[in-house]
């Protein structure tokens, strides 16, 4: 088990790179995590979602993303508090206190989804969450040392060099773990290190010498991670605008989720990505806005107007630049979104920013499935994944963007086609449907390979991996 010393210092990195490293070697290693906290999901084949960093480890230990992959995961959404999925299904929506309360009766179908994975895999994975040492949250732990505990997993603790601090991070872990979970500690990485390695060999000695544990690697930085899906808005402190050229603005809400749908475009040489942070206004010289997705539309929808986004909008609008919108800001484009079951916070219905001719009704049950079909427009074929609640229709709906493979369409556009919405999720992965939104930007398409590029960094990730960590010590302690 792979915990961290805090959030971000590189567990699912390291998990990724290791499942394709022993991938490599023959090894069926599979990929877990107790829980996650995360708006980026992934659709799995039974019809379920989890973290869209297991789905990546998944692919990673060339296996289809299970729900037993991460069997809870926490979907946070404004004012309802934290929706609570469980083995890829919708349990319930719940407030952090009432969380930790449940998280005991939660245990037994994390253990369920355990036993499923370790009984098919010659090697599992398991990523921690947040700090191993996050004491206060020890009682009834289901993510880091409890977990641990209950399945007798030997545990590797991960610290960030790169932010500072590193030997407060790890020896103050060891100061404040109780002798049982320390006890659980076979060694330690240290993560991010810029510069001449040699100079941190004493630094290695010391932290083996402070806290017992054995050092089981050095671990450069690794740019090529910025390649990768992220796992969740932690990502877009760093992103801010990527690329040059044709500029595609993005404003990002509290809740937004699935941002990677935009990683195929921020990759494209000929754009440059703009993600805009609150306090911000929209950049006049954007040729495309796109309204990414939302893991709770109705609140996104009211930080987008209290920032002044819906003002900005509609001047792009009149200058006659596009707008797209994906999932949450599809709903969000249409005249209003209703909520009358109370999903995201107290039912009612809001005004949508106008810009199509539909309207959303948030609904209970949530569609979660896989899509392929073709863009109407010029007719290039996508794939991609549903993942919403609600159900959108409206004049505008006659004019779709998609038609799917089983006949439906998905999508609506204005009527001079300037404004689209869609539902389907990662619609630029793939050549032909980003060269065709490339092409109305007046963008010649490049020759990138975004699939192939993802495949690329994972193996330079598990190669780079083997050259620094002591992957043999690894599999021993495994073993």
């Amino acid at each position: 088990m792979f915990q961290g010393t805090g959030s971000d210092v590189g567990k699912s990195l390291i998990v990724a790179g290791l499942a394709r490293a022993f991938a490599n070697r023959g090894l069926k290693a599979a990929p877990f995590k107790p829980q996650n906290m995360s708006n980026n999901a992934a659709v799995t084949l039974e019809g379920g979602e989890i973290g869209r960093a297991q789905a990546l480890q998944a692919r990673a230990a060339r296996l289809a993303p299970s729900v037993d992959m991460n069997p809870v995961l926490l979907k946070p959404q404004g004012a309802a508090g934290s929706q609570i999925v469980v083995q890829g299904e919708v349990l319930c929506a719940a407030p952090a206190r009432d969380y930790q309360a449940m998280k005991p009766s939660l245990l037994p179908r994390v253990l369920e989804s355990f036993s499923r994975l370790r009984a098919s895999a010659d090697i599992v994975l398991i990523e921690g969450a947040g700090s191993a040492a996050e004491i206060n949250l020890r009682a009834g732990d289901i993510a880091n040392m409890g977990f641990a505990q209950a399945v007798d997993a030997p545990v590797v603790l991960i610290g960030d060099i790169d932010r500072g601090g590193i030997f407060p991070q790890l020896v103050g872990c060891r100061a404040v773990l109780d002798e049982a979970d320390a006890a659980l500690v076979e060694g330690f990485i240290v993560n991010k290190f810029r510069g001449d390695p040699s100079l941190f060999s004493e630094g290695l000695a010391l932290i083996a010498k402070r806290t017992g544990w054995r050092p089981l690697g050095l671990a450069p930085f690794f740019a090529e991670a910025a390649r990768l899906p992220a796992e969740d808005s932690l990502a877009l402190r760093h992103a801010g605008r990527a690329g040059q050229g044709v500029k595609i603005a993005v404003p990002a809400p509290p809740n937004i989720a699935n941002f990677d749908d935009l990683d195929p475009l921020r990759a494209e040489p000929g754009i440059a990505v703009e993600f805009v942070r609150p306090g911000t206004p929209l950049p006049g010289d954007a040729a495309l806005v796109i309204l990414p997705g939302s893991k709770a539309t109705i609140a996104d929808l009211m930080a987008f107007r209290a920032e002044g986004w819906h003002i900005d909008l509609l001047a792009h609008r009149r200058r006659g630049a596009r707008v797209l919108g994906i999932c949450g800001g599809y709903q969000m484009l249409g005249k209003s979104v209703a909520d009358p079951l109370g999903l995201e916070g107290p039912p009612g219905e809001t005004e949508g920013l106008g810009l199509l001719d539909v309207t959303t009704v948030l609904e209970g049950r949530k569609t979660l499935r896989e899509v392929r079909g073709e863009v109407v427009a010029g007719g290039a074929p996508f794939k991609g994944y549903e993942m919403h609640a609600g159900a959108t229709a409206g004049p505008d709906c006659a004019r779709p963007v998609l038609r799917l493979a089983d006949g439906r369409c998905d999508g609506a556009a204005s009527a001079d086609g300037l404004v689209e919405g869609v539902y389907a999720h990662g619609l630029f992965a793939e050549e032909a449907p980003r060269a065709a939104l490339l092409g109305r930007l007046g963008v010649a398409p490049s020759a990138l390979r975004y699939e192939a590029a993802i495949e690329a960094t994972l193996d330079a990730l598990a190669a780079h991996l083997e050259r620094h960590l002591d992957v043999d010590a690894l599999l021993e302690i495994a073993r």
